[in-house]
């Protein structure tokens, strides 16, 4: 376990050390003792969080809504720096699932979410509460990894797949990291625009062109945490110039990209989602 500090934060950081035997789940296991007001930075996954700890984690939204416990949440949320999570003696695995396989894994389209924080209870059932009774009997992470990616790999292989074009044109825009043009994929897998623009959608619970936008600024932020100055990130993103990645961090985060430069959400990534951030580093010129 390595330790993450940001400010007065102090947070114990766990990673698996193996990969999941399911294509498109990252996890990582936090223990934070006090956590106070930490901004939710949109990212293209949807999230999952089990909690099995003394404390409890809460998300609040901006419209007043409120959720403890374990909860999961649809690709891009937190849009506008519109949910803030906090608690105490927080401890809990944090699952990043791949929208193309969320909705086997879940058993509801991320679209069903309806883009809000929704308790995991709701979804579940019993099955969250006896996931959650398990982490918290258990005295390793390693032994927390492997509980959820058993649960995660029985439910995925149960559920229903989405197209085959949809996973294809989501897997083109990460890897083009969101510079990808939403016609030029309708045209490679030989549907309509909005035939794609519609299974899209349904399926991974967000547009096209949203998950392009998307992509590209988690891609942005990541260089910015990085150290990187915003002109050179801007052009090297497909910006079409500073202002315009200044106008999608603002819209994502509510805040600049000077400020999102520090957030703790993304600055955590370097131990939690290590391979993730090489990643973007081999990618930047």
């Amino acid at each position: 376990m390595r330790t993450f500090v940001h400010g007065s934060a102090v947070w114990e950081v766990a990673c698996p050390q193996r990969p999941s035997r399911v294509a498109g789940v990252t996890m990582a296991g936090f223990r934070v003792r006090d956590l106070d007001a930490l901004r939710m930075v949109p990212h293209p996954a949807v999230t999952l969080l089990l909690d099995f700890g003394a404390g409890s984690p809460v998300l609040d939204s901006a419209a007043g809504r409120q959720q403890r416990g374990s909860v999961v949440a649809g690709p891009g949320i937190g849009s506008g720096g519109a949910v803030w999570a906090r608690g105490e003696n927080v401890e809990c695995v944090q699952v990043r699932l791949s929208p193309v396989i969320a909705r086997a894994v879940l058993g509801v389209s991320p679209a069903d979410l309806g883009g809000d924080v929704v308790a995991l209870d709701d979804l579940w059932g019993g099955e969250a509460a006896r996931i959650r009774e398990r982490l918290g009997e258990v005295s390793s992470w390693q032994d927390r990894f492997a509980l959820t990616d058993a649960l995660l790999a029985r439910r995925h292989e149960a559920g229903p797949p989405v197209d085959p074009e949809v996973a294809w044109a989501w897997e083109r825009i990460v890897g083009d990291r969101g510079l990808a043009r939403v016609e030029g994929l309708a045209a490679e897998v030989g549907w309509s625009r909005k035939r794609l623009w519609s299974r899209f959608r349904s399926q991974l619970g967000l547009a096209p062109k949203r998950a392009v936008k998307l992509v590209r600024f988690d891609h942005a932020a990541h260089r910015l945490v990085a150290g990187e100055g915003a002109a050179r990130v801007a052009a090297d993103a497909g910006y079409a110039d500073q202002s315009h990645l200044h106008r999608d961090v603002v819209e994502f985060t509510g805040v600049t990209p000077a400020t999102v430069a520090g957030e703790p959400f993304l600055a955590v990534d370097d131990i939690a989602w290590a391979e993730q951030v090489r990643r973007y580093a081999s990618l930047s010129p």
